[in-house]
């Protein structure tokens, strides 16, 4: 893979988040996986370029089981992209994990199906590229969780160390016994993005974090409160929007130019 060093920080975007730099450059990236959801659009913060590209494409067309997220994911590599970050609106499945609250995600559970979600395939076998196993024990970031939890601190935002994300297909929510299923087995919150993307970004040795805006809380998680819907999913989204903006960019000025110091970036040797 050719790396043009346009950017080092890279930037996925959600539902309701579909601009987020100024004075940007719109660049279309070509890929072996096909076409990603959209340009990417680069932009200055600090002393960073950042890289943002809307998940679901500009117009939000595309559902979340149907992203093209090796795409996506390739298109950040190269760019020049050595963090990759990725803020998402999720339900709650805790009652202590409030709507307007932020969870810094350090565990993910994969039940989706039917994604395209690692690069280690036959026909994109070479000299340079052998299957692997990297491990997805610890998938996210130290560094930038760490970061992450202090700046939002600092903001006055209230934010969770931890917790663990049950990645659902979509782009059905859960039904009340699905919901009750997964708040039982101690998850913490819910969505539909956060895989494969983030393991896609440590197999090519970048580094992931996850930052779970919560908008609701899932359906079943006690009786009384309402299923979820879009709308009001968005609601709490926009209401929170400024905020996921303030902490991105005081996070994205603290980050080091240097990577050497993190572990993300060894995962494996692949080369594309």
């Amino acid at each position: 893979m050719e790396i043009l060093k346009k950017a080092d920080i890279g930037v996925f975007g959600g539902s309701g988040f579909y601009s987020f730099l100024t004075d940007i450059e719109e660049v279309s990236v070509k890929t072996p996986f096909g076409d990603p959801s959209d340009s990417v659009f680069i932009g200055t913060i600090g002393e960073h370029k950042v890289a943002f590209m809307p998940r679901h494409g500009r117009d939000h067309s595309i559902p979340p089981h149907q992203i093209n997220y090796r795409a996506n994911v390739w298109a950040m590599k190269h760019l020049g992209c050595t963090r990759v970050i990725s803020p998402c609106a999720a339900g709650s499945l805790q009652k202590e994990i409030t709507p307007g609250s932020f969870v810094i995600c350090d565990q993910f559970v994969d039940w989706t199906e039917g994604r395209k979600n690692t690069f280690f395939e036959k026909s994109f076998q070479s000299e340079k590229l052998k299957v692997q196993h990297p491990s997805p024990a610890e998938t996210y970031c130290p560094e930038l969780r760490a970061l992450a939890i202090q700046t939002a601190k600092e903001l006055g935002i209230t934010v969770h160390e931890k917790g663990t994300v049950v990645v659902i297909n979509g782009p059905r929510y859960s039904t009340k016994a699905e919901s009750a299923f997964f708040t039982r087995q101690g998850w913490h919150v819910i969505g539909m993005t956060s895989f494969p993307e983030n393991y896609l970004v440590k197999e090519l040795n970048m580094c992931p974090l996850n930052i779970s805006l919560i908008t609701d809380y899932d359906a079943g998680l006690v009786g009384d409160v309402a299923p979820v819907s879009h709308e009001a999913v968005l609601k709490v989204f926009n209401a929170n929007i400024d905020r996921l903006k303030t902490l991105l960019f005081k996070m994205v000025e603290r980050i080091p130019m240097e990577t050497q110091s993190c572990p993300c970036g060894k995962s494996t040797e692949l080369t594309l």
